[in-house]
């Protein structure tokens, strides 16, 4: 049987930023993907750093906040890994609602005039964020490279197919053999709850990429609860996103679209003249409360209190991190962090209660 000290299921944002972080810590670290890394959310996100997005579940906040605070050192990490420069595209946002949250002002019209000109209020009130974004495809890039500039060894195209607890960690199956870990971590976006058993569901995403020639172009990220439009550089904006329950399905549907299009026009008309350039669908992994399981997968059994009980506490050699929705990119350096302090069993840098999996039921498997 082949060993690693730490081995990951899914070579995604969440997946590889905690095989960096593990291996920063001097850990041997072994990722496993079905497909080829960043291929699947990570690749087709939109790539906002939305911490304070007034959609996101309050509990969801300090999370958010912690990990925003990494971003920075996080992607600078993966610039000097990888030799690849990952550009930020955008560092304000402007977000519309029917009511403006406490303590925020509105957008004056000399503001929304100059980041967005021609867009259309429909009864909602705009406000400034400070908020970043960049190409999720640039990561996509760089994250892989990096992380084996690290020492981290990445298995394309050899999932991990199941697990269980052994006598000293844990044991894994993978398409192409057998492995055993000090500590392995669930990370496998939306088959995650395939291989463990937790609640969850794919929400499928459609997407386009429009691009619109000459100087009326927006200079920040233009989002409601609807429609959001990414700047990307160059006359490139991305438009997204549909939420829906499609099983695994990733085909593209031209209606939808459409209505994308009219949703994204009907905020700023200026998009009647973009050419659609690309389209796509991702699968955003979700949780019935929208928020992601951080956790042991020891707790997640409703009877491991009682064998607690019965036999003294048990050591933890499986983990999950899962769930995170719309969040994956945004939530990716405070989730490493948290899984490397869970691990090595260091303080923890936030109240981890709302993230674990033992408020849901759960399945076993094997």
């Amino acid at each position: 049987m082949n060993r690693t000290e730490v081995a990951i299921a899914g070579a995604g944002i969440i997946g590889l930023s905690a095989a960096l972080e593990l291996a920063a810590a001097g850990r041997q670290v072994t990722v496993f993907e079905r497909r080829r890394a960043m291929s699947e959310a990570s690749w087709a996100a939109a790539g906002m750093l939305a911490a304070s997005d007034p959609e996101n579940p309050p509990a969801l906040r300090p999370l958010a906040e912690l990990s925003r605070a990494l971003y920075g050192r996080f992607l600078e990490r993966v610039a000097e890994l990888s030799g690849m420069a990952i550009p930020i595209r955008t560092t304000r946002t402007l977000q519309g609602a029917a009511h403006l949250p406490a303590g925020v002002c509105e957008a004056d019209a000399a503001t929304l005039d100059a980041l967005a000109p021609g867009i259309v209020a429909n009864g909602r009130r705009f406000f400034l964020l400070e908020e970043e974004s960049f190409n999720p495809r640039d990561l996509a890039q760089a994250l892989p490279s990096a992380a084996r500039a690290a020492g981290v060894t990445i298995h394309e195209e050899n999932p991990v197919l199941g697990s269980r607890e052994g006598q000293d960690g844990a044991e894994l199956s993978t398409a192409a053999g057998d492995w055993s870990a000090d500590a392995l971590i669930h990370a496998a976006g939306a088959w995650t709850t395939n291989l463990t058993g937790i609640a969850g569901a794919p929400r499928k995403g459609q997407m386009a990429e429009v691009y619109l020639p000459g100087p009326r172009q927006p200079e920040a990220v233009l989002r409601t609860p609807e429609i959001y439009l990414v700047p990307r550089g160059g006359g490139r904006i991305v438009i997204g996103a549909t939420v829906e329950d499609a099983g695994f399905d990733k085909q593209v549907d031209g209606i939808a679209i459409e209505g994308l299009m009219e949703t994204a026009a009907a905020l700023w008309p200026p998009i009647r003249e973009a050419q659609i350039v690309a389209t796509w669908a991702g699968l955003r992994p979700a949780t019935p409360d929208d928020l992601p399981v951080i956790d042991s997968l020891t707790n997640c059994d409703p009877l491991e209190d009682f064998r607690e009980d019965m036999a003294g506490p048990r050591r933890r050699y499986r983990w999950v991190a899962a769930g995170h929705f719309r969040n994956g990119i945004l939530l990716a350096p405070g989730t490493a962090l948290l899984l490397r302090q869970m691990i090595l069993e260091e303080p923890l840098s936030i109240d981890l209660s709302p993230f674990r999996c033992g408020r849901f039921a759960f399945s076993s498997v094997q």
